[in-house]
């Protein structure tokens, strides 16, 4: 049924995908031009579709992996603070030098990168360049700014809390990566949050950001002209030195955490397994493996003609109200898992379901439709990131930033196009089977299975 179901989706699928490739062939360059300037930043650019809008961005080897327990959350806190005055312009002043530009700033931190991003028209890429200098070298760092921006930080963190869909991925990481740097939070602790000082903010911006451990990316720029506006604005950024923390490594640790709160209405679940980090030879079949087991929410509605057999059959048997599977990479390793909202009385079955997923797409019960849809869905997915010059310089920016190396999009897409049933058995088989998960569950979880069962689920199913 799930066979006859798929194939109308994936011969429309093939089509779709055919003329969105024709469409993009002007902009698939083969390579991405990288140019490492006097004090060793990378400047990377890349091709849009978009006609007269840029992003340039400063990715920063900066994130909670390169803190300690004590100050965790200096990055954040750091990025944070950026955009609240320079030692050349207040607050409002920035505000309005980029308001009058029609431009846009935007920063992130995450467990290993910390980006600043500006958006804005392709004339006015040296002004924003120059700006994204300005508050990455030379923020005001004011005590009272600091102490307003602690208040913030503290009570976002005290909001999160009560955000299950952000805290389940926080406890994820906590029993997946115990006494390893991945274990900490983005945000800290609040006795780490109430104890930066200034000095720890200055120390880590000297030592951190610095050019080696930094990469500006660029699309829909001139990649000579975006060299040459970078090397003016950063010319007095240190080169750096060696870092004992840029090799970090985190080792994978299967265990659980169960956490019963029988007022919540329904339960959150998310196991994960090892996978591959950034830049391994399997990141794209991860990629597509993830893609094929694919998401789903009830208030789609598409799940009885999914394309994901999970998610069929999740829909049609009313197991849950929504699963996600996700592939977290990493330096050193990385995370390939679902993340299930159901209630309890479906909670055995629905985990029982997405487990046997694993299995059955790793155990020769793929239907090469299922994977020519997949590798459809994820080559349209790619090639329709080049609309947005914001995801073209972030892929860039992350992927140069954490492997040392760029893809191009049609290398990538080459890639997918090469990759066969038997790469998505060989990765099952080498990093998926008979292992030890990574397990979280949040709420009424009287019913959730015992892990040695759920353990016992990636290798043997359910009689």
């Amino acid at each position: 049924m799930f066979l006859n179901r798929a194939l109308p989706l994936l011969k429309r699928t093939k089509r779709t995908s055919k003329n969105i490739k024709k469409r993009y062939t002007t902009y698939l360059k083969e390579t991405a031009p990288v140019t490492t300037l006097s004090n060793k930043i990378r400047v990377v650019s890349g091709e849009t579709t978009q006609d007269e809008i840029a992003t340039v961005g400063v990715w920063i080897k900066s994130g909670s992996v390169y803190e300690n327990d004590k100050n965790n959350g200096v990055s954040n806190f750091l990025e944070r603070l950026a955009f609240k005055g320079t030692n050349k312009r207040n607050q409002q002043n920035l505000v309005d030098e980029v308001e009058k530009l029609g431009a846009s700033l935007n920063a992130y931190t995450s467990k290993e990168q910390t980006a600043y991003v500006a958006r804005c028209f392709k004339k006015d890429v040296p002004k924003l360049v120059d700006i994204l200098s300005d508050v990455i070298q030379n923020p005001a760092l004011s005590n009272d700014t600091i102490e307003l921006e602690r208040s913030a930080i503290l009570k976002d963190k005290l909001q999160n809390e009560h955000n299950f869909g952000k805290v389940i991925f926080d406890y994820l990481h906590d029993v997946a990566f115990q006494g390893s740097p991945l274990q900490r939070t983005v945000i800290g602790t609040d006795e780490s949050i109430k104890n930066i000082k200034r000095d720890d903010l200055i120390n880590f911006l000297r030592t951190h950001y610095t050019g080696d451990r930094i990469v500006v990316a660029g699309a829909g720029v001139n990649h000579e002209d975006l060299c040459n506006v970078t090397e003016k604005s950063f010319s007095s950024l240190s080169s750096g030195s060696s870092h004992t923390d840029d090799t970090v490594s985190s080792k994978f640790t299967g265990s659980q955490v169960i956490i019963r709160d029988d007022l919540l209405p329904e339960v959150h679940f998310a196991v994960a397994l090892p996978a591959v980090p950034w830049g391994h030879p399997n990141f794209l079949t991860f990629l597509l493996f993830r893609t094929i087991i694919g998401d789903w929410d009830i208030d789609l509605g598409s799940g009885n003609n999914s394309s994901s057999r999970l998610a069929e059959l999740i829909a049609t048997e009313h197991l849950a109200q929504s699963f996600k599977t996700f592939f977290t990479p990493y330096q050193s390793v990385g995370l390939l898992g679902t993340y299930l909202l159901t209630d309890s009385k479906h909670l055995e079955d629905s985990v029982y379901e997405v487990m046997y997923e694993y299995q059955r797409i790793g155990k020769k019960g793929l239907a090469s439709a299922e994977l020519s849809t997949a590798k459809a869905i994820l080559r349209s997915t790619i090639l329709k990131r080049l609309d947005n010059s914001f995801h073209v310089a972030e892929d860039l920016g992350r992927s140069l930033l954490g492997t040392g190396a760029v893809q191009s999009p049609a290398q990538i897409l080459r890639h997918i196009d090469e990759i066969t049933e038997n790469d998505i058995h060989r990765i099952q088989d080498e990093h998926l089977y008979d292992t030890d998960p990574a397990v979280v569950a949040i709420g009424p979880v009287a019913n959730v299975p015992d892990y040695n069962t759920i353990r016992g689920w990636t290798y043997w199913n359910r009689i």
